[in-house]
């Protein structure tokens, strides 16, 4: 079985924004998987489904970003998923908008939800999708950036790049983690 989370925050305000390109890929593969993300439970809105022959639980934390491992660890405790079959898909700032990267692990660099996620696993041995949303401008703050909703022609480029992170999550159970990479990671987003 593996848990598959898209980060970001709840709320209506937090739609579209920056910081929830993560859950916009959950939704884009819960579309593509044909699952419901409604069912709340370890603090997060859950759905079922199967890629190939192996389950998936998709989690969309309800916990705001910066706590985001809370529930992430009480869904892998709750199913007994060991961190190399947590997949985590978030927003990265220093990736083009739309540009993705597969890793097999790694350090939160600088991201608030991935620090908390590692807080509560205590490990960085989880494999991630991160979902390029474009550098902040010079003299602006980052949790403004972040934050800040996408220009119409961004939220064309976000919507393939949900939809293609989806796809690369669905990668890495069916085909595995190098191929996924080779495939995914080579891709240049638009500029």
């Amino acid at each position: 079985m593996y848990i598959i989370a898209g980060l970001g925050n709840p709320g209506k305000q937090y739609e579209n924004t920056r910081h929830n390109a993560g859950f916009m890929a959950l939704d884009a593969l819960a579309d593509q998987l044909g699952v419901s993300v409604e069912e709340r439970k370890h603090k997060a809105l859950c759905g079922r489904g199967m890629i190939g022959g192996e389950k998936v639980l998709l989690v969309k934390p309800q916990t705001f970003m910066n706590l985001s491992g809370e529930s992430i660890r009480a869904a892998a405790d709750f199913y007994k998923v060991a961190p190399e079959h947590i997949m985590v898909i978030y927003d990265d700032i220093s990736l083009n908008p739309g540009q993705l990267r597969i890793r097999k692990k790694g350090s939160a660099g600088g991201h608030n939800g991935i620090k908390s996620i590692i807080a509560c696993l205590g490990t960085q041995e989880f494999p991630r999708i991160k979902v390029g949303v474009g550098a902040k401008p010079d003299r602006m703050d980052l949790a403004d950036y972040v934050l800040g909703h996408f220009s119409q022609i961004e939220e064309r480029i976000m919507e393939d790049a949900a939809k293609e992170a989806g796809q690369a999550a669905q990668a890495v159970i069916l085909d595995g983690m190098e191929a996924a990479m080779n495939r995914y990671n080579a891709k240049k987003a638009q500029e």
